[in-house]
């Protein structure tokens, strides 16, 4: 589906396009082929898609995939998809909002994988929800603001290294990032976008027990990025088993979260896992 295409459908349905929604459709076939074949889709794949919008990536993920799930919250949306891919038995039709959806119960996603021109509103927290799902897609290909897309494949030391950072990299890996140009969108977004890749890391590097920790320390040592990480786990677990922790990572105990690696805040998690904690 071309901006033309794109343009005419809306006009025949009289609709006008919600900026609250997150609403900004890509239209671009380069880009749309791009994020495809980033997900280097199977004939077995199934895949999650959210927000689907008027469907131009559905349309080559159901060419490349056995089963699409898309997951859209606009009712208005819901009815041009299955105007355009009812006879589909692969597709299958959530309306919902996504966030909530995913919220509301656990399903084994990782025999899946999920590819989205992501809503900027609500984009990142769907993204999270998933990247730390007790079983998570064994891929992601996201599109999101080009200044989140920056967060998440941070390094240590840098301004946009933090909790979005360390949240999707506990499970995951990137493995590509590109730009999608603005023009590429129909309305055409104020900020500029970017595409993620993300693959899931191979082994169980943490047990699903540890994941809840794991998220409070992140949280918790991003808290105040310019207080030292001591400080602020000290805030909720005994001081001296907060360092006896970061001294088992190998953390300085005057160092701040932003210079701290995934794998010592695993660490650090693994060691208050049965700490009792101070509220």
């Amino acid at each position: 589906m071309n901006l033309t295409e794109m343009r005419r459908l809306l006009a025949s349905r009289n609709l006008q396009l919600t900026k609250s929604l997150g609403q900004n459709f890509l239209h671009d076939g380069n880009q749309l082929r791009r994020i495809v074949a980033a997900a280097e889709l199977q004939a077995s794949d199934r895949v999650l898609e959210v927000g689907p919008g008027l469907g131009p990536l559905t349309e080559l993920l159901l060419a490349g995939a056995a089963e699409v799930l898309a997951v859209e919250k606009d009712s208005r949306l819901v009815e041009i998809l299955r105007d355009r891919f009812g006879s589909d038995e692969r597709l299958q039709l959530v309306q919902a909002d996504a966030l909530q959806w995913l919220k509301a119960g656990t399903r084994d996603w990782s025999g899946w994988k999920f590819v989205s021109n992501l809503p900027y509103s609500v984009g990142s927290p769907i993204l999270v929800e998933l990247a730390l799902a007790p079983r998570p897609p064994q891929r992601m290909v996201v599109t999101l603001q080009a200044e989140v897309i920056g967060r998440i494949v941070a390094r240590p030391a840098t301004a946009e290294y933090g909790v979005l950072t360390l949240l999707t990299a506990l499970h995951y890996s990137v493995t590509d990032s590109f730009k999608v140009p603005r023009d590429c969108f129909f309305p055409t977004p104020d900020v500029e976008s970017a595409c993620a890749v993300l693959s899931a890391r191979q082994g169980a590097e943490i047990p699903e027990e540890w994941v809840g920790t794991y998220v409070d320390v992140v949280k918790v040592g991003f808290g105040q990025r310019r207080k030292m990480m001591l400080k602020l786990l000290a805030d909720l677990w005994p001081k001296d088993a907060a360092a006896a922790a970061m001294t088992a990572a190998g953390i300085a105990l005057t160092e701040r979260a932003e210079r701290v690696s995934r794998e010592q805040f695993v660490e650090v998690a693994r060691c208050l896992l049965s700490v009792p904690r101070r509220r």
